[in-house]
């Protein structure tokens, strides 16, 4: 199934697959779009290991990258049928925790290390993982960098728990090669407890050349800050998801332009019931309203799907979620445990998780 004939069959889900009654006779399919009973699910891809992976970057429908525990770095040329192992020497033996990979192909791509003081390091490769630079490498023992996110492959932040009340931004404007700790003056203060989740690449997200979204939780409020102008100047805002305790917040985001975005989140204890998971705005994250009808449990990963006005996908440990209402309404797809998800600009729609779980969308 072509991306765009993927795209039209997710936008025409309405129920979970086991629930929606396939049509019969010659109006199940028109010309250019899918059957009605071709309705979209993941298909898992085999990696031979059993990390956890967080991180994932969607390059296309044959090329994806994962990054996760146990210092492991995988990528497929060739749909998930086969991964290479193209983790940087060393970082298993150190155990570092890869919580974030951005690629802009199947060469060049940065990975983020999560972890208190010199734990959290950026590394990148420019020839598909066979060698590795470490580009950064924190020696602040109050910082922890949780999330990266590019603009364009020059222009790239990541972001740290509060330091001395402030979130800290680290920029690049080189793809990567460098970075620089920019100035906290245009920050807000955080609020105490308040912190970023390190659970699916997603707490730092962008859209356009300068517009990039920060989540929180932690804190009092589950948070959104937005700065306009590639981290220098943020303003902030509530959302509607639930915080209050260290458990509880906004886990990811994703923005398909500078006005429409999503939220999802909630508590990820699995005793903990999470009836609020998620949330939207229109207005570029100045405010954010309750989804009508949310995912039933918490979500840790969301992504817009290419090709369609309003669909995209949420999932977490308990299952993926579908909109096609752009978040008012979500209703379950899959009852399969991912982590994160993301979507290439061809529209192939990609998933990873616990126990080297990886899937993509068909």
């Amino acid at each position: 199934m072509s991306a765009a004939a993927l795209a039209a069959a997710v936008s025409a889900t309405v129920l979970p697959a086991s629930a929606a009654p396939a049509p019969e006779g010659p109006a199940a399919a028109t010309a250019g779009a899918p059957a009605a009973d071709a309705r979209p699910g993941w298909a898992l891809k085999a990696t031979g290991s059993d990390a956890r992976f967080r991180g994932l970057a969607a390059v296309s429908r044959t090329t994806a990258w994962l990054a996760g525990s146990k210092g492991t770095v995988l990528r497929t040329a060739d749909g998930g049928r086969t991964w290479r192992d193209v983790s940087p020497p060393g970082a298993a033996a150190e155990a570092l925790e890869f919580r974030d990979v951005e690629a802009f192909d199947g060469r060049r791509a940065v990975v983020l290390a999560i972890g208190e003081g010199e734990a959290s390091r950026v590394l990148r490769t420019e020839d598909g993982g066979a060698t590795w630079t470490e580009s950064f490498r924190n020696t602040d023992a109050r910082a922890f960098y949780d999330c990266l996110t590019f603009f364009d492959p020059r222009h790239g932040l990541a972001m740290s728990d509060p330091v001395d009340g402030r979130f800290r931004i680290l920029s690049t404007a080189d793809g990567g090669r460098s970075w620089r700790v920019l100035p906290d003056t245009g920050m807000p203060a955080a609020l105490p407890g308040e912190a970023g989740f390190a659970a699916s690449g997603q707490c730092l997200v962008s859209a356009g050349p300068k517009d990039v979204w920060l989540a929180t939780g932690g804190g009092a409020q589950a948070r959104v800050l937005h700065s306009r102008d590639r981290g220098l100047n943020w303003e902030v805002a509530a959302t509607t998801i639930p915080a209050g305790e260290g458990a509880k917040g906004v886990f990811a985001l994703a923005f398909r332009d500078r006005g429409q975005g999503l939220a999802v989140g909630g508590d990820y204890r699995k005793d903990q019931a999470s009836p609020l998971a998620s949330a939207v705005t229109g207005d570029g994250g100045r405010s954010w309203r309750a989804s009508a009808v949310p995912p039933a449990a918490y979500r840790s990963g969301v992504a817009w799907l290419p090709y369609t006005r309003a669909a995209a996908l949420a999932v977490g440990p308990t299952g993926t979620d579908i909109t096609r209402d752009a978040g008012r309404t979500w209703q379950p797809l899959d009852a399969g445990s991912f982590d994160t998800v993301d979507c290439s600009r061809s529209g192939a729609c990609w998933a990873a998780g616990e126990k080297g779980r990886a899937a993509r969308l068909e």
